[in-house]
């Protein structure tokens, strides 16, 4: 078992760093203000993922390394790409290898299901910042100079996942006062949604198998549901009535992001949740042997997350 390099440690990189851990590695867990899991085998470093020698000198040793850098997503155009280069740079300095958490957003709209051989057409300039972090990895793995993989998955679920989850802060706490929620698309459109346990273990899969390298993958993930299907199943495991869900128009949402950067970005993205939105992720399962977990066993843990927030904030 070996030195593992997390990089960022918001709900994906902290879930990886536990991950990980499970499985008997060292880790080391890089944000900029040194936050992260406090969890024995789990050292925390502060560092400007931006920085290629800092970068390089905390991986030096290590077997792999994960790039889990979040940014917000109002910030991609400036933000991402000098991280991506410093990530990059550092992973050819150390000869790590180099696991990056990628998304969907390269395929841009499409008809059926998506798949790793997918064409990626990048319908913004947010989404051609993240093909170009690919596309510039996958040269150099491709010249020999690194080992590079990256996992896509589609929106994010489970417990820890708040903000900017669709399934976060705006769904469950709603649903258990008996508030509507309301998409930013059509509810009722077939959806993909990847659950986070599963993003992490998929990564720790990816970084520590050869096999993974020089390739794009799609992180295991349950059979398509509809926001609305997803709020009822809730509700019902809740033993509440059945919800009120609704979806949010284009022109609401460009009023909102006059006051909020974050609301006026998801115009780029809402093609996601007005047609069917569906991934396939059959080469991971069927080369690692992974299975998604199943949606219902999903929401039920976090559901219970989100209670469990509930009763610590009353005590």
């Amino acid at each position: 078992m070996g030195k593992h390099v997390v990089v960022g440690a918001g709900q994906v990189g902290a879930e990886l760093a536990r991950e990980l851990v499970r499985r008997g590695h060292e880790v080391v867990i890089v944000s900029r203000s040194g936050s992260g899991p406090e969890l024995a085998g789990v050292r925390r470093v502060a560092a400007d993922a931006g920085d290629r020698e800092r970068l390089a000198a905390i991986a030096e040793g290590a077997e792999t390394l994960y790039n889990c850098v979040n940014p917000k997503y109002h910030r991609w155009m400036p933000d991402w790409p000098p991280m991506a280069a410093a990530l990059l740079g550092a992973a050819e300095d150390t000869g790590a290898g180099y696991v990056i958490l990628g998304s969907l957003y390269g395929y841009g709209p499409v008809d059926g299901p998506m798949t790793e051989r997918t064409p990626l057409k990048p319908s913004s300039e947010k989404a051609e910042v993240r093909v170009a972090m690919w596309r510039d990895a996958l040269a150099a793995h491709e010249a020999g100079r690194v080992r590079v993989t990256e996992v896509r998955g589609s929106d994010f679920y489970g417990p820890g996942c708040r903000d900017q989850s669709h399934l976060g802060d705006r769904f469950i706490p709603r649903l258990l006062a008996g508030k509507a929620v309301r998409l930013t698309g059509d509810p009722d459109q077939p959806h993909s949604w990847t659950y986070v346990p599963d993003v992490a273990a998929a990564l720790a899969i990816a970084g520590t198998d050869e096999r993974a390298y020089g390739r794009a993958w799609h992180i295991p993930t349950a059979p398509p549901a509809s926001y609305r299907e997803l709020a009822e199943r809730v509700c019902a495991m809740a033993g509440l009535p059945a919800p009120r869900v609704g979806g949010l128009p284009q022109w609401l949402l460009d009023m909102l992001g006059v006051v909020n950067p974050m609301m006026g970005e998801i115009k780029h993205v809402r093609y996601q949740f007005d047609h069917p939105f569906v991934i396939d992720s059959t080469d991971f399962q069927q080369t690692f042997g992974m299975r998604p977990t199943p949606i219902d066993e999903g929401l039920r843990a976090t559901l219970e997350w989100w209670r469990g927030q509930e009763r610590t904030a009353a005590a």
